[in-house]
């Protein structure tokens, strides 16, 4: 049995290049995250921001003392100001750097954890999605890589990572009975309802049915049968990574999903070895690769990683559970499972569970005299019916994709809905430098509304007539229209 577990905490060589490798893509993603947040974490976040992380902050001291700092793990209770937030998006941005050059490889990681981690609490909602968490959780198994080389646990744990992120997904589109998954209609949807779509989106759309009824059969495929490939012999890992990375490279050939799909093709790169990867390489970064010498875990940081790893196994497989039929836990259990999510590992994910048949587009007008309205315009989400959808890979519009998600009219997305109206009113910088275009540069308006409209794509003999991308239809003031459903 001891021998077992030594073998599990053993350098694994035929990955030693492959680590090397990993760990620059992963310095590229965190790169490219941090400087996403770092433009926009002060409008989302800060004081003046859409939802004030300081305000999140008081409360829970004041409703919890002490364990408030265990509830919500931030570096931010020390100052949640606009200067601290940037400070943490670029410190990221530098961190990131450091390990793309290889340099303090195990203080570089464990900083970018910490500083994700302290952004994604603070961020909130907006912050509140499944690559993000897949972030922080590849983050940490890289903690320990970096530290120790690529030993069969630590390559285990992202063989389970990257399991989780594509079998659950997959799941999930069968377990909660949405008809569009069960009759293969899905993609007739997906590609003009999705939450940002660009000019590819659209020319997928026009696709014949049986094309996309047959991509929906392919998804099924790569999604439910493929990731058991990741356990089996070389053979069958070497078609898991290829089928993987060329469907992330077809949906982003027709979404926008921002860095998830870059970081999907990273963590694909366990499921390959150093003989493909050295075939990869150029010469002169394999030499670079070849020359990192590895000594392989302490005996303490072996410790350290095995409870983790068994924590993080452990809380994923028992969520997994409680999602999909009636599960109780103890209540130290339920503990247990509250704290790894907060420290963002051993999470659950589900990508488009539920497809929207429809698009409900909101636009925020504003009017000095209640007669003439002029409508701020966003960077990224569907405005104009004659403005080409943009791609914002591998950037993440924070406003723009939570946008997509007020039509249904949910309980407490009125809230911050609310607060952007106000900040909007007050003339917020941060939060008006989230927008592409103030129609009120100087002094903000007296009145603001919402509007809803019902967009679609145009045909192609819409489009070769108008030269319009959208066709759309007026609903009503929102939030008195009738909701999007599902």
């Amino acid at each position: 049995m001891n021998s077992r577990l030594q073998a599990l905490f053993r350098v694994d060589d035929n990955y030693q290049l492959t680590c090397w490798l990993f760990l620059r893509g992963l310095a590229l993603i965190y790169f490219i995250a941090f400087l996403s947040l770092a433009a926009q974490i002060t409008g989302l976040a800060g004081p003046d921001g859409i939802l004030p992380f300081y305000q999140t902050l008081n409360h829970a001291h004041q409703e919890s003392g002490w364990l408030a700092w265990i509830q919500i793990p931030t570096v931010f209770w020390i100052d949640a100001s606009d200067t601290a937030l940037k400070i943490a998006a670029y410190g990221g941005v530098t961190l990131a750097v450091l390990l793309f050059f290889g340099r303090w490889q195990t203080g570089a990681l464990i900083g970018m954890y910490v500083l994700y981690l302290s952004l994604f609490h603070a961020g909130d909602l907006f912050l509140s999605f499944q690559w993000d968490t897949l972030l922080i959780e590849t983050g940490f198994l890289a903690i320990f890589l970096a530290r120790g080389g690529p030993s069969k646990l630590v390559i285990l744990m992202f063989h389970w990572l990257l399991f989780r992120f594509r079998f659950m997904s997959g799941y999930f589109k069968l377990h909660m009975d949405d008809p569009t998954w069960w009759d293969l209609s899905a993609l007739n949807y997906y590609f003009e309802t999705q939450v940002l779509p660009h000019a590819g989106s659209w020319y997928f759309h026009q696709l014949p049915d049986w094309v996309l009824s047959g991509g929906v059969l392919y998804m099924f495929f790569t999604e439910l049968i493929v990731p058991f490939f990741i356990f089996l012999s070389r053979p069958f890992r070497i078609a898991a990574a290829s089928i993987t990375i060329f469907t992330q490279l077809l949906i982003m050939a027709g979404s926008n999903h921002n860095f998830v799909n870059l970081l999907v093709i990273v963590l694909c790169l366990f499921l390959l070895d150093d003989r493909i990867v050295g075939r990869i390489l150029p010469e002169r970064l394999r030499a670079n690769g070849a020359a990192i010498q590895v000594s392989g875990p302490s005996r303490s940081s072996n410790t350290v990683f095995g409870i983790a790893a068994a924590l993080i196994f452990i809380t994923s497989i028992s969520i997994f559970a409680w999602r999909t039929q009636p599960v109780s836990y103890p209540d130290f259990m339920g503990y247990t499972f509250t704290t790894m999510r907060r420290l963002g590992v051993g999470h659950i994910f589900h990508v488009y569970p539920v497809m929207q048949v429809k698009r409900q587009e909101l636009e925020i007008q504003g009017s000095n005299d209640g007669v003439k309205w002029y409508a701020y315009g966003f960077k990224y989400k569907p405005g104009p019916v004659n403005k080409r959808p943009r791609i914002n890979i591998p950037h993440q519009p924070r406003l723009d994709w939570m946008m997509w998600f007020l039509p249904p009219q949910a309980r407490g997305d009125d809230y911050w809905l609310n607060m952007l109206l106000r900040r909007l009113q007050e003339g917020s910088p941060q939060v008006l430098q989230l927008f592409e275009h103030n129609p009120f540069e100087g002094r903000p308006p007296h009145y603001l509304r919402v509007l809803a409209y019902d967009y679609r794509f145009t045909t192609p003999e819409e489009r070769s007539a108008t030269g319009n991308w959208w066709e759309r239809r007026y609903l009503g003031v929102f939030p008195y229209v009738t909701p999007r459903r599902p």
